[in-house]
């Protein structure tokens, strides 16, 4: 895929995602629960959520804490979509929303108490975003980040196949764990998004916008690619999926 047809390509995903609440499978009540087992933040953490999309996390958190929230996303589009709801919910004084990459943020070391990402981390590769986003967080700081996991391992050929191609370094809730230990993280717990979670919160929606778009070569080639993600979720949903890793950073050890 040449560079203009690889523009094209993004745009015509960002096209199919606009107006959606969520930008990939989640569930907020899901989140909530989460939230309200981290007992050891701050009272008014500071928070970023990066890979924000259009802010249905964000939205989230300002409201949980009180408290202020910088939500990142490479999408100018979906920045300012969450600007547009923020307004909305009565949260605008508490979201700062910018438009960045999140691979190469140039913040202060312990900027934050609370670090959440949701669907965004495999734009970098697990081991990546966390060795990437560790330096940000603050001592006994606390990131919860949700990854495309295998749930088992002998998944089914099919998924296997698929997933080798559209994320190589995909790994197991195991495999995360140690990668996440050896990025200086505590486990404090593992929870995996009901499959429940994809159909009703995202991919319902999601087919109902394929239907509203412009036909053209680039979006049918991103229809056809979406709907093959449904068939494979449909089959194999026992077999893979989000795992949201709470994660805290590691106390240091004395020499």
């Amino acid at each position: 895929m040449n560079i203009d047809t690889q523009t094209e390509y993004i745009d015509a995903l960002t096209h199919l995602h606009c107006g959606l609440d969520r930008k990939g499978p989640g569930d907020s009540d899901f989140s909530r629960n989460i939230l309200n087992n981290l007992s050891t933040l701050p009272l008014k953490p500071r928070i970023a959520d990066l890979g924000c999309g259009s802010g249905a996390s964000a939205l989230l958190l300002a409201e949980h804490y009180k408290s202020t929230v910088i939500a990142v996303d490479l999408s100018s589009i979906f920045i300012n979509e969450l600007t547009v709801r923020a307004k909305q919910a009565g949260l605008n004084h508490l979201i700062i929303p910018i438009c960045d990459d999140m691979a190469k943020l140039d913040w202060s070391l312990g900027s934050f108490d609370l670090l959440w990402s949701e669907g965004a981390a495999y734009n970098l590769g697990f081991k990546q975003a966390l060795k990437l986003w560790r330096p940000l967080l603050a001592s006994k700081g606390i990131a919860v980040i949700s990854e495309m996991s295998w749930f088992t391992d002998d998944a089914p050929e099919p998924a296997v196949v698929y997933w080798q191609k559209a994320y190589p370094t995909m790994g197991s809730e195991v495999e995360n764990i140690d990668r996440a230990n050896r990025s200086d993280f505590s486990i404090l717990s593992t929870h995996r998004l009901p499959s429940q979670a994809w159909w009703v919160n995202y991919y319902e929606p999601l087919r109902e916008q394929m239907y509203q778009l412009e036909i053209t070569p680039i979006t049918q080639l991103v229809i056809r690619e979406t709907e093959e993600e449904m068939r494979l979720f449909e089959k194999f949903s026992d077999f893979y999926g989000y795992i949201f890793y709470v994660l805290q950073v590691a106390e240091q050890r004395a020499v």
